[in-house]
């Protein structure tokens, strides 16, 4: 049972759940051997309502905790929060990083880049999901090992450097 889990965080993020959602995406997830999708939708008020015969849709808005859907996911599709990117690589999971082009302050995009240079993630823009998905090859991604000192960096720089912007 391959799995694919979509979380948004706590706020909204309707173009990654409406790119998701699509017919034409679920396909592309059956096609890959993905036969189940699970989506967090946060505070979005779009719901999805496509099915396709092979892949079995669920959603829920939010949960006190989304490890046990991160632990059951063959692939996880994030929002670019950095606890959540942390969380994903630490449990060694596949990881697109979906770039949320409406936030202005947009240091979510410099962590997702800087790991996706280092060959941690791949990352995407919602326009460009499908695509990133078709040439996706979870095999050619590096396993985060806890302790490494360039990853934490990383963190640590995207973190710091949020906090300085409030």
């Amino acid at each position: 049972n391959m799995s694919v889990f979509v979380t948004v965080g706590t706020t909204k993020f309707e173009e990654l759940v409406e790119a998701v959602a699509t017919e034409k995406f679920q396909k592309l997830l059956l096609s890959k051997g993905y036969n189940h999708l699970v989506i967090q939708l946060g505070r979005g008020i779009y719901e999805p309502n496509v099915h396709v015969e092979g892949v079995s849709v669920e959603w829920y808005r939010l949960k006190p905790s989304l490890q046990q859907d991160m632990k059951n996911a063959t692939l996880i599709i994030s929002h670019g929060g950095a606890g959540c990117i942390l969380e994903s690589l630490s449990l060694k999971k596949p990881l697109i990083v979906a770039v949320n082009e409406n936030l202005m302050n947009n240091h979510q995009m410099e962590l997702a880049r800087q790991l996706a240079n280092d060959g941690y993630l791949v990352y995407s823009k919602c326009n460009s999901l499908y695509e990133t998905l078709q040439e996706l090859n979870p095999a050619n991604l590096k396993h985060y090992t806890e302790g490494n000192p360039e990853l934490f960096g990383s963190f640590l720089d995207s973190v710091m450097g949020f906090e300085e912007h409030k």
